[in-house]
């Protein structure tokens, strides 16, 4: 007798985000700049640049049922939103200079375009998502700090090193899986949604 299908169990979650690509170039200077500081900060743990994107929506551990609806609600923020540039801007800390926690290079956003694509994900994903409290802060993480220091005792210049970049464009949301091993996370782009449409 066959198994019915509704009693099989679900397929394992994925861990997904969406978020914004940085072109290779701007990756690299970035990364040539930031090199000298990374044996400097005690108990950091850098990220690896093929971590660095812009994270618009965390989404999580998430069940495979739920990706068509993820989906949907990235080409509907997609074609709401026009494609605009930005570029990196300076090197900043969470939560202040000196507890800091997280390492990170700001994004321009003037018109708080990231923002806004970011309010419209939680709103045509709130039946699913909880949606964040806080305004986005455009940036990618280049480290985090466990216990929090106080970086100025070990690389005070990092707070003024001088990472702006030429501008980009920013046209494409991307839907990632991210895979986590012993290793290190790996992460997959599943689907890219051209701003604008």
């Amino acid at each position: 007798m066959a198994r019915d299908r509704a009693a099989q169990p679900e397929a394992k979650p994925l861990r997904l985000f969406i978020a914004v690509d940085v072109p290779d170039d701007v990756q690299s200077a970035l990364e040539a700049a930031i090199a000298p500081f990374r044996v400097r900060v005690p108990a950091a743990r850098w990220t690896r640049r093929s971590g660095w994107h812009m994270t618009l929506k965390f989404l999580g551990s998430t069940w495979p049922r739920l990706v068509d609806e993820i989906k949907s609600a990235m080409a509907a923020a997609a074609t709401e939103a026009a494609a605009f540039r930005s570029a990196l801007t300076e090197v900043g800390v969470f939560a202040n200079p000196a507890r800091s926690r997280v390492i990170w290079v700001g994004l321009a956003d003037p018109e708080k375009r990231f923002a806004a694509i970011a309010r419209r994900l939680d709103e045509l994903l709130e039946d699913f998502y909880v949606p964040e409290k806080r305004e986005l802060t455009p940036h990618l993480t280049l480290a985090r700090i466990n216990p929090p220091r106080d970086i100025r005792e070990f690389a005070p210049e990092l707070l003024d090193l001088s990472v702006s970049s030429r501008e980009f464009p920013v046209d494409s949301l991307v839907l990632y899986r991210s895979h986590l091993s012993p290793r290190g996370a790996t992460y997959e782009a599943l689907e890219r949604f051209r701003l604008g449409g």
